[in-house]
């Protein structure tokens, strides 16, 4: 999920969990309870907010180098194991900061509960993605993913700014931060419904075709809950398709037409799904190059980050080398001219060299 999104489902956390001071300090203390000891509802909002947004700081991996981020992301930042600590710390910080000077205010164990649940939004939002989160880290790196949201979803966000919205404008009631969480459950479940039709789709396609599946799987994809590209995987090849799962009829777009039509028109219906195949290593003189280089050392972060890769490109590269690089196809989306993450080696007498193909051509990319 974006950082946007993120912050703006803590900010709708911190909404709902705020209670309104009843009466003045003064009141308060005259009745034995401590002054100011709920903080003002803003401040919750804000505490939702800054704590949501917390976990996507594990950016800064990224200046130690890029493998180094590419391994981290979604790491000890995500991880519920973790996640009371970073709770405190946020809390900590927020009533330090609004407490400065002198000035009264609430103490941290008024923020922590918000902290703790705008983090654990913004886990959750992560982990009905497919990127990935390590959720048990420190302990473990495995990446768990729902996998029943793309990794932008304006309904999804346009569900929570509704919410804010609504809880702007009747300020006394919790009950709009309450009905727009409900829905943003409610929507991830019809993604959930087009997930299994796109994975019973992959089933029906491999049981026609008598292809024994190793795995079985779904891509999300954009602009619709119900476009999805569908993926089976046989141990050799993968066969995927870019579907819709209730369309009867194609969806047909022009260049002139608004960018949600031009997103969603690639994904045909089940009937008219058109199946690819691609071998994982290749064929032909490419093959032996492709499996040296995936079962290369060097390449072992890219054999723990990508869930269906297969050889993107294998060519005689610069000075001589021999280079191929692999792609991962949850990232392959029809429309977009650029695919993220494809790496690959280029192989010499003097050892394997990192890179990662972009449009203007080869990267090197530098090891830990």
């Amino acid at each position: 999920m974006d950082t946007l999104t993120h912050a703006l489902s803590g900010a709708l956390v911190g909404r709902l969990l705020a209670r309104r001071r009843a009466s003045p300090p003064a009141e308060a203390a005259s009745r034995g309870a401590p002054a100011a000891a709920l903080p003002p509802v803003w401040q919750m909002v804000v505490a939702g907010a800054v704590a949501a947004t917390f976990p996507d700081f594990d950016f800064i991996l990224g200046w130690v180098s890029e493998l180094t981020y590419l391994r981290g992301h979604r790491g000890v930042t995500h991880s519920l194991l973790l996640l009371p600590l970073w709770g405190l710390l946020i809390a900590w910080l927020l009533a330090r900061f609004w407490r400065r000077g002198g000035r009264p205010g609430a103490d941290w164990r008024a923020f922590y509960g918000v902290a703790c649940a705008a983090i654990l939004a913004h886990i959750v939002g992560d982990l009905i993605t497919q990127f990935g989160t390590m959720i048990l880290a420190p302990l473990s790196d495995r990446r768990f993913g729902l996998g029943t949201t793309f990794i932008i979803d304006l309904v999804f966000t346009g569900i929570i700014v509704a919410g804010l919205g609504a809880s702007a404008l009747w300020r006394r009631s919790r009950v709009p931060a309450a009905a727009a969480l409900m829905l943003l459950a409610g929507w991830v479940g019809v993604q959930a419904v087009g997930r299994a039709e796109a994975i019973a789709a992959a089933r029906a396609y491999a049981a026609a075709h008598g292809i024994e599946a190793v795995a079985i799987d779904a891509a999300p994809r954009p602009a619709s809950p119900f476009n999805w590209t569908a993926i089976v995987f046989d141990g050799e090849r993968y066969h995927y398709a870019h579907l819709n799962t209730r369309r009867r009829e194609p969806l047909l777009a022009a260049a002139g037409d608004h960018f949600i039509r031009r997103l969603s028109a690639p994904y045909l219906p089940l009937s008219m799904a058109k199946w690819e195949v691609r071998e994982r290593f290749g064929a032909g003189g490419t093959r032996a190059l492709a499996q040296a280089v995936w079962n290369a050392e060097d390449f072992a972060f890219y054999r723990w980050f990508a869930m269906f890769p297969v050889l993107d490109h294998a060519e005689n590269g610069p000075g001589g080398q021999w280079c191929a690089n692999f792609v991962d196809l949850r990232f392959l989306t029809p429309g977009r001219d650029e695919i993220p993450f494809r790496y690959g080696l280029c192989g010499s007498e003097r050892g394997w060299r990192l890179f990662e193909r972009e449009l203007g051509g080869l990267r090197w990319v530098l090891r830990d």
